[in-house]
């Protein structure tokens, strides 16, 4: 069972989005301001949709928290869904405003629409879509934010940069073996409109974008996620659900619109021959790193046993290996388009061209900030799941011990 568990609820139009974190230690510092620090990203970025003109996302902290500290029992968070003004009979719960709005009988191509309907039973795809919308990653970067919280209290840091949209893509960054080259990087993408840190690659990304807007069409990318500071050992090889590296591809594959996960380099590796992407191992003395003044924080978890490449993306065997983590995340094109596309009406059986609703061009780099709160959420989990601790005072205690376990290996 894992150690660090969530729930999402709620409904695009619905009143508000809630969720509900189970199992993060007591007295760890949280406010509304971490959370909405993290929302206000994902609602940026070029070639966004009218929704991000409705809505400015904010956490209310429901329960878990006293006085600015978390108590060790579940944080439930609501985010307001303004646009609901707009709905209240429409997606009322109240069976008085039953047929108040005309059902959704034709489905979208790319969309859960069909599929949902048939599953579930239901003859207004309204009750599909509504859920099955992007919506929903509001909350689950407000609940990431809580678990990034989580790991900053360990020195872990998780970040995400795009390196791809539609046919635009940058070759200056490729899997990275230096936390402090990530961190930079990451510096860079948060300037750009499209979380680029490419400066010429971002302006011919906007430029295909708004290519794209003319053309009433959509266009998806691939976007890298980060995390520096993990030690070697967590997760593990002993079963099929508790690798590391498979748990980090399941959590990215359940955003909306991903198609692909890949590690480090990923399906790069499989035209190489393997003395190109085997990451060699080396050891250095602590002793001669505190001769030459290293912070306390790296001599505890980055030697003696250390590589200088990282094409497995710090993560061998299901376990981490202490080099940074890398996972890149593939995201189709939004399925809903200016540009009519074939369908046919459920009830009706008549073909039709699927209809307009407002939608985003391109969301890549708003997946990007949700890839960061789901990789950081089953980082969290794991770490969790290692350390123990109902406090952050003994989980700090027990990855310290570690560390410095780690390090006289």
């Amino acid at each position: 069972m894992a150690s660090l568990r969530f729930l999402t609820a709620g409904e695009s139009h619905g009143k508000a989005l809630s969720g509900v974190l189970e199992g993060l230690p007591a007295n760890l510092a949280l406010s509304s301001a971490d959370i909405d620090a993290e929302l206000k990203r994902r609602q940026s970025g070029f070639g966004r949709g009218g929704r991000m003109k409705i809505e400015s996302d904010h956490a209310e902290i429901l329960s878990g928290v006293r006085w600015g500290r978390t108590i060790g029992s579940p944080i439930s968070l609501r985010i307001e869904n303004r646009d609901h003004k707009n709905w209240a009979e429409g997606m009322s719960e109240d069976a008085r405003f039953s047929g108040s709005i005309p059902p959704v009988t034709k489905p979208r191509p790319g969309h859960a629409d069909l599929a949902g309907a048939i599953k579930y039973h239901q003859h207004d795809i309204r009750n599909i879509l509504e859920r099955s919308s992007a919506r929903e990653t509001a909350m689950r970067v407000a609940l990431g934010a809580v678990a990034k919280r989580f790991l900053s209290e360990l020195g872990i840091r998780v970040g995400s940069y795009v390196i791809q949209i539609g046919r635009v893509q940058s070759s200056k960054f490729k899997v990275q073996s230096s936390e402090e080259e990530l961190l930079e990087i990451l510096e860079k993408a948060e300037t750009s409109p499209v979380r680029c840190p490419d400066a010429d690659a971002s302006g011919k990304m906007m430029s295909f974008i708004e290519g794209a807007m003319k053309e009433g069409n959509s266009v998806g990318g691939v976007f890298e996620v980060f995390v520096t500071g993990v030690p070697a050992g967590v997760g593990s090889h002993i079963q099929w659900d508790r690798k590391l590296d498979g748990r980090l591809a399941q959590a990215l594959m359940s955003i909306q619109a991903i198609k692909a996960v890949e590690v480090g380099l990923g399906f790069e590796m499989s035209g190489r021959a393997g003395s190109e992407v085997m990451d060699e191992i080396f050891y250095e003395d602590s002793d001669k790193l505190k001769d030459e003044g290293s912070s306390s924080r790296d001599l505890l978890s980055k030697k003696g046993f250390y590589r200088k490449t990282n094409n497995a993306g710090g993560i061998e065997g299901g376990m981490s290996n202490g080099m940074p983590i890398t996972v890149r995340a593939g995201m189709k094109p939004i399925p809903t388009l200016r540009r009519p596309l074939n369908s046919v009406d459920m009830v009706s059986k008549e073909p039709f061209e699927a209809a307009y609703e407002r939608s985003d061009v391109c969301a890549v780099p708003a997946a990007s900030v949700v890839g960061e709160a789901m990789t950081a959420l089953v980082i969290a989990d794991a770490l969790i799941e290692k350390f123990g601790g109902d406090s952050m005072e003994e989980v700090l205690r027990n990855f310290t011990a570690y560390l410095e376990y780690v390090r006289n290996f």
